[in-house]
């Protein structure tokens, strides 16, 4: 599936971004798909004691182990609790492996970089570090998310 650009766009010279969709709740979500390794199906994670709120555990991934991070507790959504479609997105960041639990995966996308619109803005406070922009898709708003902003070096190392 692709999102194309208007047709006065399509001359474009930017490569498409191949981004992965998901869902936490009933919000789709994106991340470029440079930074993503593999996707798991939910297991359950080992508790760590003193762990961040967003950490949920760690788990064993082929003899490493590596922290699993609640995606919406992160983002300030409330805590997600994992389903039987839950799934673990596997990420890499500067060396550090991670797992993103998300409610499901929907969909691996190439988009054209002239649909992402900026992310409006709004006087309540709202922090929008870690959106790089929003994707119109079929009717539905997908949140482009930007992992490296997510997991700066400064909040990497709460978890890592």
């Amino acid at each position: 599936m692709t999102a194309e650009a208007p047709a006065s766009q399509s001359h474009a010279s930017e490569p498409p971004i191949e981004i992965i969709a998901f869902y936490l709740g009933e919000q789709q979500f994106c991340v470029r798909t440079t930074s993503i390794r593999e996707i798991r199906g939910y297991a359950k994670s080992t508790p760590l004691p003193h762990a961040p709120p967003e950490v949920m555990g760690m788990m064993n991934l082929r003899g490493a182990v590596i922290p699993v991070i609640n995606t919406a507790r992160k983002l300030g959504l409330g805590r997600s609790e994992p389903t039987e479609r839950s799934a673990i997105v596997v990420a890499e960041l500067g060396g550090a492996i991670f797992g993103l639990m998300v409610d499901r995966v929907s969909d691996i996308l190439s988009v054209a970089t002239e649909v992402i619109q900026p992310v409006p803005e709004m006087n309540s406070g709202f922090d929008k570090s870690f959106v790089e922009g929003i994707i119109p898709q079929q009717g539905e708003m997908i949140c482009f998310l930007n992992l490296e902003r997510m997991f700066s070096e400064t909040n990497k190392a709460e978890f890592f």
